[in-house]
């Protein structure tokens, strides 16, 4: 059967584009396969929470014949937030199309190279962005050498990426290169260019900046605002924080999720922590001769467990943290699922203007919001194994 751009038009909106949507939605990491996905508070553009607060004011205790405790509602504030656009593309050229149009193995083939390709871009960026704070970027520059940047970090960077390089005020200095490299063990990155790149600029991923999903750095950062709401007349918008932790013991896990039980009255269901930090988890477990409990959780994913409570490692949380969180809280507000992005004609793959070759875009509008930050916490400065 002779392939056209009709019938791979039809291939990706039919036979990929739920697989895509199940890798992303469930895939990415074992934080995202517990937090709910739904439109329930988007308005337009917006995603609009109503949050309850504290407790009903309306009770009390009195006397036989006294009177009544006064009336006292539930207090609400509304959380605001801007849905964010998330896309994912892929390219195919015609003369790939033409050398495999009598041969629909040889394409299927190349749908499948590019789907996959596709599937662990967005995941890797999907699954950052749950734990930044929405401005994108990636690192800081310490040090500048030709086309070598030195960062603060590059665990959120990788070959391959398009980035750009910004004044710290997020003034462009040079947009649209690509990660050639990256030395993990000396934090260096190289571009295929970087313009007038000096230390202090920032690194962020193309077109990015200040547009990314509301992660966790956003929930647990020192921002004076979080979801439209000034934090220090909302105090149910701090979550627990315990800093310089040293040593990880099982007393400061324990006291962690009691205070947050305290002043919350949730309880967490989730702990996700860094690579280091678990391994000293495990070492401390190992050292109390407790047996290291294991536990299955959605979509697939093992974690080890505390008092029931799983605990997973993820490779873009923070060096010497640990997240504790309940994920009842937690909604990733979405105007629709994964789609693919089509013109008037209803088509998918589209010709880029002036090349011979044709791009297919994958969309999401959507957002991540916590109903309850007072019922979160996280323990940072825990010396890594």
């Amino acid at each position: 059967m002779a392939v056209t751009l009709t019938s791979a038009d039809k291939a990706l909106k039919s036979l990929y584009l739920d697989v895509v949507a199940e890798q992303l939605n469930y895939k990415v990491n074992p934080l995202l396969a517990q937090i709910k996905q739904n439109s329930d508070d988007v308005w337009g553009k917006e995603v609009r929470k109503l949050a309850i607060y504290g407790m009903n004011g309306g009770i009390g205790a009195g006397t036989e014949e006294g009177n009544l405790p006064s009336s006292g509602g539930n207090n609400y504030e509304q959380f605001t937030l801007t849905l964010k656009n998330l896309y994912g593309t892929i390219e195919i050229s015609d003369k790939a199309v033409r050398a495999s149009e009598n041969n629909s193995g040889a394409f299927v083939s190349l749908l499948n190279s590019e789907m996959e390709g596709l599937i662990k871009a967005s995941s890797f960026n999907f699954g950052r962005m749950l734990f930044g704070d929405g401005s994108g970027v990636l690192g800081t520059i310490s040090a500048v050498s030709s086309n070598t940047l030195t960062l603060d970090s590059v665990k959120n960077v990788i070959e391959g990426m398009i980035v750009d390089v910004k004044t710290s005020a997020g003034v462009d200095v040079v947009t649209g290169k690509k990660v050639v490299a990256v030395d993990r063990a000396t934090k260096k990155i190289t571009l295929s260019g970087v313009g007038s790149a000096a230390a202090t600029d920032i690194v962020t991923v193309q077109g990015s900046y200040n547009n990314e999903l509301t992660g966790l750095k956003a929930i647990f950062g020192s921002s004076a605002t979080l979801y439209g709401l000034t934090r220090a007349s909302h105090s149910f918008l701090n979550p627990y924080k315990m800093t310089s932790c040293g040593s990880i013991t099982e007393a400061k896990i324990q006291t962690a999720l009691d205070t947050i039980e305290e002043q919350s009255g949730g309880a967490i269901n989730f702990i996700v922590c860094s690579w280091g930090v678990r391994r000293a988890i495990q070492n401390l477990f190992a050292s109390n001769k407790r047996y290291i409990d294991t536990m299955e959780l959605a979509g697939g994913y093992k974690a080890l467990s505390y008092n029931g409570i799983p605990i997973v490692a993820d490779r873009f949380c923070p060096d010497g943290t640990m997240y504790l969180l309940n994920t009842d809280d937690f909604t990733l507000c979405q105007l629709c699922d994964w789609q693919w992005l089509t013109g008037d004609d209803g088509r998918v793959l589209k010709q880029v203007a002036g090349k011979p070759v044709y791009n297919a875009t994958l969309v999401k509008y959507a957002d991540l919001l916590c109903a309850r930050p007072i019922g979160q916490g996280v323990i940072t400065g825990i010396t890594e194994a």
